[in-house]
């Protein structure tokens, strides 16, 4: 949601004036002074400029509204703080999640390359690439896997003799 609303953003804030003004000026009446041209110009793009002002006031109003119903809806780390041992302990795994499956996976990825665990079924392996795509995608983001796809795919394709 909020790509869209800043793309939308950044739509009516990127030069929208600007084009508006290069699209119509063949149009102006040759009457017209260049001091009245360059009035006209500036009107168009001070009411571009007040438009795009708009649309941005209205996608940061969209993302509040957004964050606030996620607040509602899953609450906040001061409502579990309120319930005692249980609060401090949800927040603690909570907290916990990225280390403790980064350094899983670490170690996992180590035992495999080090050649303690193996053999491994092919099941196992298949379980290995999961668990590495999803916590390497989780920590670094989606940007990272899509570029590293490509080598992922070529070592996949070398591994079972394909070409």
């Amino acid at each position: 949601m909020n790509n869209l609303l800043t793309k939308a953003a950044d739509f009516f804030s990127g030069g929208l004036g600007s084009a508006i003004v290069d699209t119509v000026k063949d149009y102006f009446p040759p009457s017209m002074s260049e001091q009245e041209k360059a009035d006209l110009s500036l009107r168009i793009q001070q009411a571009s400029d007040k438009q795009a002002n708009e649309a941005a006031k209205i996608a940061n109003e969209a993302q509040a509204e957004f964050n606030q119903r996620i607040k509602d809806l899953e609450g906040t780390a001061t409502d579990l703080k309120a319930i005692p041992f249980f609060g401090t302990l949800v927040l603690f795994a909570r907290g916990a999640q990225r280390p403790v499956w980064g350094f899983s996976t670490l170690y996992m990825d180590m035992m495999i390359f080090s050649g303690s665990w193996s053999p491994l079924s092919q099941t196992q392996e298949s379980a290995l690439w999961v668990i590495n795509l999803l916590v390497l995608g989780f920590l670094f983001g989606e940007r990272a896997i899509k570029n590293i796809m490509p080598l992922a795919e070529r070592l996949v394709k070398v591994k079972l003799g394909a070409k």
